[in-house]
């Protein structure tokens, strides 16, 4: 046997070595060398691919052989970047960015011709300066946009899209040619998902169980838990759930919202997802409480239909149940504890206001904290009424309402919500136990209300000047 120390095993292995990088360079050499000759490009897109890839997109971006080709040439260049891995579709992202964008020259030469157009003496040249026009509009069309179109064309296309521009998302911050690419491409799929081509349908135990699967994986406030959990949402009388479906994508639902009917507005929801809980007789209930929204497709942030949704929900309550006479929400508060992280971070002196460093001086303890956030048992031990109690409502009521990012309220739920009119009617200790509940906001949650004679008018209000509507007990909270 040869020891582990065997100077000519040791000599083997040196020289052995420095073959394996040459190995290693050759197979490169070869796997490339292959590409070229097969035209098929490599699952991460390598630089020597580039190449392959911009001409597949040229093809597809020629008129040459009509529609039909067109097509198939789209289909097999969308065939391509699904087989990229990751770093691969980001690479096909960043080319489409970088090098088919509008191209500078050709756009300055199209405005120099609009303006010898527009500058003209002769009246009588109109012609001339509606083809300026059309060509200028032309010029400001990037190639990237007409590839994009030609993708949406083939099956499946719009989700396709909406997949692949939440890669895009993830890559913009990078350079300000991505940027620009993400914006063009949320133009184009905010006119693709326009909702007049969207359909509200209302989801049922029956539905098929691809989309009721797509629910469960996209709830993102309260997991579904069982099918058990999903069928009482779904199939008991007083619970539905609304969602809007583009024709293309009939089982994946772009947004959905879960709807408990009740008697009086909820403030907890704990009761609401009880499963054993007695229901309320259908024609008894005179509240609608929207417990959950979730949207499905990270691709199509920014293409706002969540106001749309709430608003045709509403509608389609007030049509089948006319003696609700309550809309509201029973919402959490994500972005609660790190503000008050963050308040007790600073020191007590860089808090201006008074009102707030003597309330955050209640909880500034690190070891309170941990009991706050984390501690299952904190919860329970809590009495209604203490000082701790009454201290994270005000500074909970304190952040909602004062705290802004220009004129809009910091929390996005917040800002959702009061965005589209709504106001605050008020907030729920113990409104939510569970552990994400309690590391997020402490157990808090809030009720959005939905005033229908006063939704214009709050919507106006905060949008001008960030004007927040609430109730005379959420204002008290800040007065006391």
């Amino acid at each position: 046997m040869i020891g582990l120390r065997d100077p000519a095993l040791a000599s083997k292995l040196a020289l052995a070595e420095p073959f394996k990088h040459l190995r290693r360079a050759w197979a490169e050499v070869e796997e490339s060398a292959r590409s070229r000759l097969t035209g098929k490009v490599r699952p991460t897109l390598p630089e020597d691919d580039i190449s392959l890839i911009r001409r597949k997109i040229d093809r597809c971006l020629s008129e040459a052989g009509g529609a039909a080709s067109a097509r198939a040439r789209a289909a097999s260049l969308g065939g391509v970047y699904l087989d990229l891995e990751l770093i691969g579709q980001q690479r096909f992202l960043r080319l489409l960015a970088e090098d088919y964008g509008v191209a500078t020259t050709t756009l300055h030469t199209a405005v120099q011709a609009w303006l010898a157009c527009a500058d003209g003496k002769d009246p009588n040249n109109e012609r001339g300066l509606l083809r300026a026009e059309q060509n200028l509009r032309k010029t400001l069309r990037a190639p990237r946009m007409h590839l994009l179109t030609q993708f949406n064309e083939l099956p499946q296309g719009v989700k396709f899209l909406a997949d692949m521009r939440s890669q895009l998302l993830s890559i913009k911050h990078e350079s300000a040619s991505l940027n620009a690419f993400d914006k063009e491409f949320k133009e184009l799929l905010t006119t693709w998902f326009d909702v007049g081509f969207l359909e509200l349908q209302r989801i049922t135990w029956d539905a098929p169980a691809a989309l009721l699967e797509n629910l469960a994986n996209h709830e993102a406030v309260h997991a579904i838990r069982s099918w058990q959990d999903i069928k009482h949402r779904l199939a008991a009388a007083d619970r539905c759930c609304y969602a809007l479906i583009h024709p293309q994508m009939p089982n994946d639902p772009l947004i959905f919202v879960w709807v408990a009917l009740t008697n009086g507005i909820a403030d907890n929801i704990q009761q609401l997802l009880r499963i054993d809980n007695d229901e309320v007789a259908e024609g008894n209930a005179d509240t609608a409480i929207f417990y959950s929204i979730s949207a499905t497709q990270p691709g199509l942030n920014g293409v706002g239909f969540g106001s749309f949704l709430i608003k045709r929900v509403v509608d389609e309550l007030t049509r089948d149940h006319k003696q609700l006479r309550v809309f509201a929400t029973l919402s959490p508060i994500p972005g609660f504890r790190p503000w008050l992280e963050k308040q007790l971070h600073a020191t007590t002196t860089e808090t201006a206001n008074p009102w707030l460093r003597s309330r955050l001086a209640t909880v500034n303890d690190s070891t309170l904290l941990s009991h706050i956030f984390s501690d299952r048992d904190w919860l329970k031990v809590q009495k209604a009424g203490s000082e701790l109690q009454t201290t994270l409502l005000q500074l909970c009521a304190y952040y909602l309402l004062e705290e802004k990012r220009d004129t809009a309220a910091l929390d996005s739920v917040a800002n959702f919500h009061l965005s589209n009119g709504a106001s605050i009617e008020r907030l729920n200790w113990k409104g939510d136990t569970s552990k994400k509940g309690q590391h997020d906001a402490a157990g808090l949650m809030v009720n959005y209300r939905y005033r229908l004679k006063d939704i214009e008018t709050n919507h106006e209000r905060y949008h001008t000047d960030g004007n927040i509507s609430r109730t005379k007990i959420v204002d008290l909270l800040l007065k006391a």
